[in-house]
């Protein structure tokens, strides 16, 4: 019986210790999704969802794999799950690449109902006029930057080309921050019920380019609209993150890099805690560093950004 006994122990203890936790069965996920591994990917997010069904981001990235591994019955379960949990972000989804196999099926349309009611219902309410105003703001504020990264991402980079577009962006941001800071004295961090999702990400976007000063007065009127739920986490964690760096700190969720100068290559600018960075970039409903790295094509070893970070510290210590 004894033997018995120190037998169980002995399992339970090995099974504690191969326990897997819900952040670190994405990441798995996500890995195998980046390499191309779909049906491990699948495989991965079900363990994590046995622990877990929380993140609308981690369920679409979820629905993505299994339509890649024609696991469709598992992508439409998932993606209806992330609707249901937060995914309003009906353009996108309709033009994700991931996702075109699964256009013609019938489930795919019901999907699609389904996230226009819910986007319609936000909006139901909403001043129109203004909406549409903000509308054009965004979609003015990305375009310009979609062109610039076209031409950065190239091999060879025309560096005239880039100053011109970025001339044209810096005038752009001017003439619609005076349009949007209008909006914030006059009405205060309007909700998606008001201006609609677009509307509300342009006013995010436009604070986000802005200089110093700006992000510095708009700053706390967001974490309010956060608070009252006028605002998203992710976002604001955005703009946390590049007011504390121009304040000559560092930032909170690593969602802003810098050029390193020994290497002269992109990197995580500095932060604080990088050990539990993940952990605060789930409370605001951001994906793991692993996974934000690399979409930017930045190499992410924390030990190594750990031990860059010691020896930048010390380096400027020594020069005070």
């Amino acid at each position: 019986m004894k033997k018995l006994i120190v037998f169980i122990l002995l399992v339970l203890n090995f099974s504690f210790l191969n326990a897997q936790t819900y952040q670190e069965w994405v990441h798995k996920a996500d890995s195998c999704s980046r390499a191309k591994n779909y049906k491990l990917s699948v495989s991965y997010y079900s363990k994590a969802f046995k622990i877990e069904q929380k993140s609308f981001v981690d369920f679409y990235h979820a629905g993505c794999s299994a339509a890649m591994a024609k696991e469709n019955k598992k992508a439409f379960k998932w993606l209806n799950l992330s609707i249901d949990k937060g995914y309003e972000n009906i353009s996108h989804i309709q033009i994700d690449p991931d996702l075109t196999s699964l256009h013609s099926e019938k489930e795919w349309k019901k999907a699609i109902d389904k996230l226009q009611k819910k986007v319609d219902a936000i909006g139901a309410n909403s001043d129109k006029l203004l909406e549409k105003e903000l509308a054009l703001i965004y979609a003015d504020d990305q375009e310009i930057r979609g062109e610039f990264m076209n031409v950065y991402k190239t091999p060879n980079p025309d560096k005239k080309k880039l100053d011109s577009i970025g001339k044209i962006m810096d005038r752009k941001d001017s003439i619609n921050l005076v349009k949007v800071m209008k909006i914030l004295d006059e009405r205060g961090w309007l909700g998606k019920n008001v201006v609609g999702i677009e509307g509300n990400k342009a006013l995010f976007v436009v604070i986000q380019h802005a200089d110093l000063k700006d992000q510095q007065k708009y700053l706390p009127m967001m974490r309010e609209a956060v608070i009252n739920g006028k605002a998203d986490p992710g976002n604001l964690a955005y703009l946390e993150d590049r007011v504390a760096l121009r304040e000559g700190k560092k930032q909170i969720y690593g969602s802003q890099s810098s050029k390193n100068k020994k290497t002269n290559k992109i990197c995580i600018a500095p932060m604080i805690d990088p050990d539990n960075v993940d952990k605060r970039r789930a409370e605001v409903g951001l994906g793991t560093m692993a996974e934000y790295a690399a979409k930017m094509n930045i190499e992410w070893d924390l030990e190594a950004y750990k031990k860059e970070l010691a020896e930048s510290e010390k380096l400027q210590n020594s020069k005070q």
